[in-house]
Parts: structure tokens; C-alpha cells; sequence
């Protein structure tokens, strides 16, 4: 699939929901919406901003491009090359106010809504964010590369980290091998010894590593995001953490093999509170949440008991259940033929292979050095 062929899939969407929704037109700022329509375009210079240097305003039929005269050219050349952009608006970068105007005749005549704060315009749906819940073809392949580098990235991390390290230091390498392979670490937990048991979230911190590092990324490329959770144990690890870590997996694995296409995610859920229970701890997952659908955004949203969403074909999920000293977690997609996994542990990395509904799923255990 070409870069042409599916931006005409995605316009197809949005002109649907645009007559679904009674709207001429909508304008995307945001760096998730912006990546998407414009098949991996990147519009964030500033990645501590949900929205970005430009916007696309979109009309059935028709896309144009909102920007100022420092970004155009470059954005045109490489982030939306392929994409069919009908109009570029350029307005000067040392005049703020001309975008709004730019915007207003954009907009003009049509009803409009905007992802951001835009020149008044009324706020975008919500329910425009499931237009990136199905995957196509060429996503699907940018995703793959994503997560064998996320995966490959994590590794090399855990291997070269070494005990009195700091929780910082592990984090440099992690950032390291994300940025060589072009992949930006949007979110990265590390947590030593203790903190793996006290802290869900371990933002990293200078405490060093003695016995065991938890390493955790979000890694973003070309919009997409894969999320990837690995553990170092030195020396062995006691039969109760072991027991745990199988715990976890088993939890993990049981979550995957229930999202399938067209299944409630409050049942997916429901498996996992089942199988926390059945390996002996039925409170845990009230300590966490277990993660959910992931894609142009680290989380699409975080599911729950009371999810009201449903498996989409071909989406993108990212579990993460944790029992108190360890975690399982991975990207997967969701389709008829079974689990299928993006950031799939590399052949050498240690895994826990959990047999469940006939189907062996393999998850990865934590590296003993």
C-alpha cells in the first residue's frame, strides 16, 4: 500500500464522519490526529505539546495545510510527501494572529470543529479518535518495524546496564538505543529493587541498581506508539518473585488471547481479574491499571470493568498487568488468526511460555545475568 492509496482510505473515513457528524469540514493540530491523516507525518517540534507546528483543515475531497513560513517547505518535503495536500496556507511566524485569520477564511461558510483551541471553533468529537482504531496494511508494516525496534532497543538496554548503576544511568541507555534506532521514548519508567514493589509509575530517580531494574518505554515513530516493559534480575531470583513473574504472564496471556475482534473490552477485562484470582491474587489488579488500545497515542484509552468500547479489527493493544514487584507488558494486534506480537521478545531474550485455550503464548520472562 502506498502513501497515496492510504491517505484515500483514511480520507474515506473522515468524509463519513464528517456527513455522520452534520460538519463541512474539521481542523487537526494534534500530534496524534496530524500523524495519522497524514500517514505518519510528524507535526510536533515541541514534544511537551499535544498540538503542533501545523494543521491540516480538512473538507471532503480536499486537505490544506496550515502552517508558517519557517515549517512549510520542510514539511511538505519530509513528513507529508505522498500525501495529496491541495493548498498550502503559509502565514508569518513572527505574526500570531495572522494564523487565526488564515483560519477564519479557511472556515468560512462551513461548519467546523477543531482538536484544539482553534479561532473559536467548536471541539472535535471524541468519537473522531476511532477513526485510528482500525489499522491499515501500511500501518500495520511501519508498526512491525516499530516494535522489533522498541523490542531490540529495550534489550540492548537491559544487557548493558550493570548493578550500582543508577536508575538515570539504566535510563540514558535505554534513551540511547531508542534514538539510534529513530524511535522518540515519549514515556520511560525505570525502577531498582524496592521501587519495582512500592511504585506502579516509577518515574526514574538516581537510586542505584543492586539486584533487580524494571525498564519500561512508550516508543514513538511516525505517530505510532509500541509500549515495551523488560526486567533484569542479578543473580537468581527467589522462587517467590519467579512465582509472581509466571503469575503475570499468565495474566498477560490470558488478556491477549481474549481480545479478539468484535469482543467487549469489559470482557477482556473481566478475563484478567479472573486469572489475577485464579493464580492467587484477586486484589492486585485494583493496585494498577491493565493497560488498553494503543496507537497514535500511548494508551488510545485505558480499559476498565465498566469499558464500553469493543475490539476493532486489526487495533492495537498494549496490556500491563503487574503483580507488586513485577510486570508484563507488550504490543499486540488484535485479529482473527490469534495473538500476534509487535514487540515480540528477540530469540536470546528469556521468555515464560503460558499454554492456555489451546494456543502457546510466549512472554517475556526476566533476564537472569
Amino acid at each position: 500500500m502506498t502513501v497515496a492509496e492510504e491517505f484515500v482510505v483514511k480520507m474515506e473515513r473522515v468524509e463519513r464522519f464528517l456527513a455522520d457528524a452534520g460538519l463541512d469540514g474539521v481542523v487537526l493540530s494534534r500530534g496524534d490526529n496530524f500523524a495519522w491523516l497524514g500517514c505518519g507525518a510528524d507535526n510536533l517540534v515541541d514534544n511537551s505539546k499535544e498540538s503542533g507546528v501545523a494543521s491540516l483543515v480538512v473538507r471532503a475531497g480536499s486537505v490544506t495545510l496550515l502552517t508558517n513560513n519557517i515549517e512549510a517547505e520542510r514539511l511538505l518535503a519530509e513528513e507529508l510527501a505522498g500525501v495529496e495536500v491541495a493548498h498550502t496556507e503559509v502565514f508569518p511566524w513572527h505574526e500570531p494572529a495572522a494564523r487565526d485569520e488564515a483560519l477564519r477564511r479557511l472556515t468560512a461558510g462551513g461548519r467546523f470543529a477543531a482538536d484544539g483551541p482553534d479561532a473559536g471553533l467548536p471541539p472535535l468529537s471524541a468519537d473522531f479518535a476511532r477513526l485510528r482504531y482500525s489499522l491499515t496494511e501500511a500501518e500495520i508494516g511501519r508498526y512491525r518495524e516499530l516494535g522489533r525496534d522498541c523490542a531490540a532497543a529495550m534489550e540492548a538496554a537491559a544487557r548493558a546496564v550493570e548493578p550500582g548503576a543508577t536508575e538515570a544511568d539504566a535510563a540514558g541507555l535505554v534513551a540511547r538505543e531508542c534514538r539510534a534506532r529513530g524511535v522518540n521514548p515519549v514515556v520511560l519508567l525505570v525502577a531498582a529493587d524496592a521501587r519495582i514493589r512500592t511504585w506502579r509509575h516509577p518515574l526514574v530517580k538516581d537510586t542505584p541498581v543492586e539486584r533487580c531494574v524494571m525498564l519500561v518505554i512508550c516508543g514513538r515513530r511516525r505517530g505510532l506508539v509500541a509500549a515495551v516493559t523488560r526486567l533484569v534480575h542479578f543473580g537468581e531470583p527467589t522462587e517467590d518473585l519467579r512465582r509472581r513473574h509466571a503469575a503475570v504472564c499468565d495474566v498477560d496471556a490470558r488478556m491477549m488471547l481474549a481480545t479478539r475482534p468484535g469482543r467487549p473490552v469489559a470482557d477482556v477485562f473481566a478475563a484478567a481479574q479472573a486469572a489475577y484470582a485464579g493464580n492467587g491474587f484477586p486484589d492486585e489488579w485494583r493496585l494498577h491499571h491493565q493497560g488498553g488500545a494503543i496507537g497514535y497515542q500511548p494508551r488510545e484509552y485505558i480499559a476498565n470493568p465498566a469499558s464500553t468500547e469493543t475490539v476493532q479489527a486489526a487495533q492495537a493493544f498494549a496490556w500491563n498487568p503487574s503483580i507488586c514487584g513485577t510486570k508484563s507488558e507488550d504490543t499486540m494486534l488484535a485479529g482473527e488468526e490469534g495473538v500476534s506480537l509487535l514487540t515480540a521478545p528477540s530469540e536470546d531474550w528469556p521468555v515464560v511460555r503460558v499454554e492456555r485455550e489451546g494456543a502457546v503464548i510466549a512472554r517475556a520472562d526476566m533476564l537472569v545475568r
